[in-house]
């Protein structure tokens, strides 16, 4: 796993460690202070540019173009707010995307199985423990986004979400968040609406680098990637570990992300 990670720098595979103690808090205090944690660099950068190019022609002639309209919230309407409220402002997100069996063969795969790393992130969470999703399409995906594409403004549905960046663009995608703006007591659309507006002076953005897996808790923290400019075109995994073993979307949320059944 060493040609693979760089457990040196990032002792993921010593719990109980002083070192592995010392990683897992520095996490916890980003995670408290930012909703994310990244580990920059923990695949090789030219690990994670291979897995970039080994996929380009998948992901060319073979991936699942998703493309959508949707507000902020990925749902059609929300009780108890107006159709015309600026927060359900809709616009479009869209990328290609390769399913997990069609990328078991490559390194980003193999990181994924790696059970010190999702017991690495559990510790860092809080959980027990974390599971790999039992779904063969949804379980990581590849993702590729250019110029035509983009992953526009939303929450995400889970607690939290880890990405592996493979490829960087030349210029623009970048990761832009607001931390803070709603919880399960106050869903503050007059924030949200300030937000999706380009209003809110308190986004925050950071240009992530190949080989960095960010932990995100994005459930309550909006979220979204500026456009790419540009030919080069940016490749990131997704991530999927659940806390009950064996999770799988259903046939139609297959359909609908993938085009297919799986």
């Amino acid at each position: 796993m060493r040609e693979i990670l760089d457990l040196d720098r990032f002792p993921i595979d010593q719990p109980g460690t002083p070192a592995y103690d010392a990683l897992v808090a520095r996490c916890q205090s980003e995670l408290a202070a930012d909703g994310m944690f990244s580990l920059d660099g923990l695949m090789h950068s030219h690990v994670a540019q291979q897995v970039a190019d080994d996929t380009a022609e998948d992901m060319a002639t073979a991936a699942f173009h998703h493309s959508r309209e949707h507000n902020i919230y990925f749902e059609p309407e929300i009780k108890g707010l107006a159709a015309d409220h600026p927060a359900l402002r809709r616009f479009k997100t869209s990328n290609h995307t390769l399913c997990g069996d069609q990328v078991a063969h490559t390194a980003v795969t193999t990181a994924y199985e790696f059970p010190p790393l999702r017991r690495f992130i559990a510790d860092v969470m809080g959980k027990s423990e974390l599971h790999l999703m039992g779904d063969d399409l949804a379980r990581l995906n590849v993702m590729s986004y250019g110029e035509q594409d983009g992953l526009n403004w939303h929450f995400d549905r889970s607690e939290f979400t880890v990405t592996l960046l493979l490829q960087a663009p030349d210029q623009g995608g970048e990761f832009e968040y607001r931390t803070g703006l709603r919880s399960q007591q106050n869903p503050n659309y007059d924030g949200v609406a300030k937000l999706v507006e380009g209003r809110d002076k308190q986004v925050k953005r950071i240009a992530l680098t190949p080989g960095t897996l960010n932990v995100f808790r994005g459930v309550n923290t909006p979220h979204r990637v500026t456009p790419v400019v540009g030919d080069r075109r940016r490749v990131i995994a997704v991530l999927c570990y659940y806390e009950q073993p064996g999770v799988r979307f259903t046939p139609e949320e297959q359909l609908g992300f993938y085009g297919r059944q799986g």
